[in-house]
């Protein structure tokens, strides 16, 4: 019989609001993981899964009304998936577990920018993970309006970035409020700066990640 001794890897996760600029950096962010000897797994949310993907295309595209409750359900039942065929057995093998969203963007989308009851919330998140919650919370902050200069052109627009900037204005203070509550895991990012700017602060990360691992 085998038995695992690899220590426990972390459990790192990308936040904001569409258009901050997050998904322009996790990949460098694991490649630079990558070349200080880590294995690393991407990933994100909605999604990571083959049910995650199929669940992340009926939120983002459906052209059907949905309830805010029944978007916020359907968050959670893709992250169970996503937990426990993707996030838990990378940890478990010791790997370095990256994820464009998780939790932190259901209070900021769902509740939020959409009014789910912040409690209704906090149970489904007690049901859904009890004792895993991320190692440290990177949070991409950018006022609305320049988010959606940025995000104007990129692609076609999905359910959620087809919304108003008012709708934008409370994901970005929920997201804000929740650094607050929880400023030992978040560390926001201030995500007007250049390219360069932000490359500097998540390469210091970097290395405070890796020498912890």
């Amino acid at each position: 019989m085998s038995i695992n001794t690899s220590p426990r890897g972390k459990f790192i996760t990308f936040e904001g609001i569409d258009g901050a600029g997050k998904s322009t950096h996790i990949a460098a962010f694991a490649d630079a993981l990558r070349a200080r000897g880590h294995v690393v797994t991407l990933t994100r949310e909605p999604g990571g899964t083959p049910l995650g993907e199929s669940l992340r295309d009926l939120l983002l595209h459906t052209r059907t009304a949905m309830h805010p409750e029944t978007e916020a359900l359907l968050m959670f039942a893709a992250r169970r998936e996503h937990i426990a065929q993707v996030i838990e057995p990378a940890l478990t093998r010791g790997e370095m577990v990256i994820s464009d969203r998780f939790s932190d963007a259901s209070f900021a989308y769902q509740s939020g920018g959409r009014g789910v009851p912040v409690e209704k919330l906090e149970q489904l998140e007690q049901w859904t993970h009890p004792q895993l919650q991320p190692d440290l919370t990177l949070l991409f902050d950018l006022p609305p309006d320049t988010a959606e200069q940025r995000r104007q052109g990129a692609r076609d627009a999905d359910r959620f970035e087809a919304e108003q900037q008012d709708f934008f204005a409370r994901v970005r203070a929920a997201y804000l409020d929740r650094a607050r509550k929880h400023a030992q895991r978040i560390h926001v990012i201030d995500a007007h700066q250049s390219i360069e700017q932000i490359r500097a602060e998540l390469e210091a990360l970097v290395a405070t990640v890796a020498d912890s691992a």
